[in-house]
């Protein structure tokens, strides 16, 4: 049937596309090997290293999901057999294991009950214990999507340095970048993950890996097969702003609108307005009475909220409630978690107003849909964000 009014998209991603990304993309295609098209590419790289803070790392952009950079960085770095220390925070670090596994890696897993983030002592103890330095890599997700925990990167690194270990870091972003801050040089992070459709604000699409020059040290002996996803491939043309094939050309109008606004609201301010949102968020959910998946508040996600439903209670149906009253799309339990949660996202181009009609849309889908919960929880949300509005 027909609907008045917009559809309320509240997953963890693909967000909602700003009109300013939308009207940059409504362009004509042009030429990718003529000088305005060599123009966008040099203009959307630097902006995407500005964007991962790096000065001394190459950003390389695929016509991809995030999928195909999570095998973009394996591929270029390793050799058919290596072995990489991965931790199972959730069902996406568990799928890049999968990944792994099939192109013939020897991941090495810490398994984890996905309700906190990567714990850096285990992946210390992990590294010490290889005293041949056999593992190549560490490979760990930012923001898990999936349960709305958070892995301190910084802390990661100190962890790999304790242990005098000369694995590469790389570090799955894709709903964390533009949304959780990410400090490449600064952290020490040899190959970053990333894709379009969350905190970038683009429709899905692209997907990018930063490369630091000991990442790309590392490729130049890796032997795993390659070929569309090639570093070397790409670097050449990137150079003069360039591909190697056809470019996602009006997908690439669209970054370089959305670098202009993440860069004209600066990242500081996006960074911070993602943590009042989230805060808001799990204020609400605690007024409620439901319980937040992630049990270490300091790993608490600011891109999305995972909640737990009560016991003997179907997130799934919950979430049908919800869209079939208000239109309103919430994000599903995966896997370990399926029909056990449901997934808030407040992330990429969202403010304040759009925050209280996702909590109220929920609010009122927990009474409609029979969840036993505690009234009150837009009222929270409001009273914070009352008391926590920036000041203009």
């Amino acid at each position: 049937m027909s609907r008045s009014g917009r559809h309320f998209l509240q997953i963890p991603g693909p967000t909602n596309v700003p009109d300013r990304v939308l009207r940059a993309m409504d362009h004509p295609t042009i030429d990718h090997r003529g000088p305005d098209f060599a123009e966008l590419g040099k203009r959307v790289i630097a902006g995407m290293k500005r964007i991962v803070k790096t000065e001394a790392g190459e950003v390389v952009i695929y016509p991809a999901s995030g999928t195909g950079a999570w095998e973009a960085a394996l591929v270029n770095t390793l050799s058919p057999g290596d072995k990489v220390v991965m931790f199972e925070t959730g069902h996406f670090a568990w799928l890049w294991d999968k990944l792994a596994r099939k192109i013939g890696l020897d991941p090495q897993v810490i398994g984890a009950d996905w309700r906190r983030a990567a714990d850096p002592a285990a992946i210390e103890s992990a590294l010490r214990t290889d005293s041949g330095h056999e593992i190549k890599a560490v490979c760990v997700v930012q923001n898990e999507t999936s349960t709305g925990c958070t892995t301190q990167v910084g802390e990661i690194r100190a962890a790999i340095d304790a242990a005098g270990h000369p694995a590469l870091l790389m570090v799955d972003t894709i709903s964390s970048l533009a949304s959780i801050d990410m400090r490449m040089d600064e952290w020490g992070v040899d190959v970053i993950v990333a894709g379009s459709q969350k905190g970038l604000m683009l429709p899905p699409g692209l997907s990018f890996n930063a490369v630091s020059q000991k990442a790309l040290e590392a490729h130049k002996t890796a032997a795993l097969q390659r070929s569309y996803w090639d570093w070397a491939e790409m670097l050449g043309p990137n150079a003069n702003g360039f591909f190697p094939y056809t470019p996602a050309t009006n997908l690439l109008y669209g970054l370089a609108e959305a670098i202009d606004m993440l860069e004209e609201e600066g990242l500081a301010n996006v960074f911070a307005r993602h943590d009042r949102h989230a805060e808001a968020t799990r204020r609400a959910v605690q007024a409620w009475g439901l319980e937040i998946l992630c049990q270490e508040p300091r790993h608490y996600s600011s891109s999305l909220t995972a909640i737990l439903m009560p016991e003997g209670h179907s997130a799934d149906a919950f979430r049908k409630v919800v869209l079939e009253n208000f239109d309103m799309s919430l994000g599903s339990g995966l896997s370990k978690v399926a029909d056990k949660v449901f997934r808030i996202g407040h992330l990429g181009d969202f403010n304040d107003l759009m925050l209280m009609g996702t909590l109220a849309g929920v609010e009122m889908g927990l009474e409609i849909g029979g969840v036993p919960h505690q009234k009150g929880g837009v009222g929270a949300a409001m009273r914070y964000l009352a008391e926590t509005a920036p000041a203009h």
